[in-house]
């Protein structure tokens, strides 16, 4: 008994998961007003900035969840759950950055209406991954797990969604983009912004896998 009082217990998983959750969206939404004020210089590098910010918190949160791992005996989840969670959640934050940066390393002159609506998505997603990542802490009640489930339900949706928009995306910029050079840009940041899609699908998945095993 004294033995199982001093082993580390359970951590604090569902917090750290909810913080990066947050950091997510900051990222998504600092990347959406960088889009919007894609012409203004000033205003395009203080947004990029932000989604590094954003992305280096996410990291740190990422670290302590692996450290806490490596420390804790017992933790309210499988432990392999938790570890893809965290890490699939932080390729999400990645890839926002990556968007970004890209943006700038290939010096992309002009926003498309296909990158406003991929990055609109991008959001949206975001914010369902969020709240997903909420009710993890309560999935033992049925009302909670059924509440995270239409969650991850919405987050596929919005997935097929962006799926649609690059196709099409790509489509209209093979068939009208006289400039290899931005058929090459563009394509690389509509791929990019559907891939975040996918992520955000992919921790819903794992979402659900949580839910299934331990609700």
């Amino acid at each position: 008994m004294i033995f199982g009082k001093l082993l580390p217990r359970e951590g604090n998983f569902f917090e750290l998961f909810n913080q990066h959750a947050g950091h997510i969206v900051t990222a998504a939404h600092a990347f959406a007003l960088l889009v919007k004020h894609y012409n203004d210089p000033e205003l395009r590098e203080k947004y990029n900035q932000d989604v590094d910010a954003a992305e280096s918190a996410a990291d740190s949160v990422n670290r302590e969840v692996n450290r806490l791992l490596h420390i804790t005996f017992i933790t309210p989840i499988d432990r392999e759950q938790i570890h893809s969670l965290i890490n699939t959640m932080d390729d999400v934050a990645d890839l926002m950055q990556d968007a970004a940066e890209t943006m700038a390393l290939y010096d992309v002159r002009r926003m498309t209406t296909e990158i406003e609506r991929l990055t609109e998505l991008c959001v949206k997603s975001a914010e369902r991954l969020k709240s997903a990542v909420s009710l993890l802490h309560d999935i033992g009640d049925a009302n909670t797990a059924a509440a995270a489930l239409k969650t991850c339900e919405e987050i596929d949706q919005l997935e097929t969604d962006a799926d649609r928009v690059m196709r099409a995306a790509m489509s209209k910029l093979f068939r009208e983009e006289p400039d290899v050079r931005e058929v090459i840009k563009l394509k690389a940041i509509y791929e990019l912004l559907e891939t975040v899609t996918d992520k955000c699908e992919d921790v819903a998945k794992l979402i659900e896998g949580v839910i299934l095993e331990n609700s």
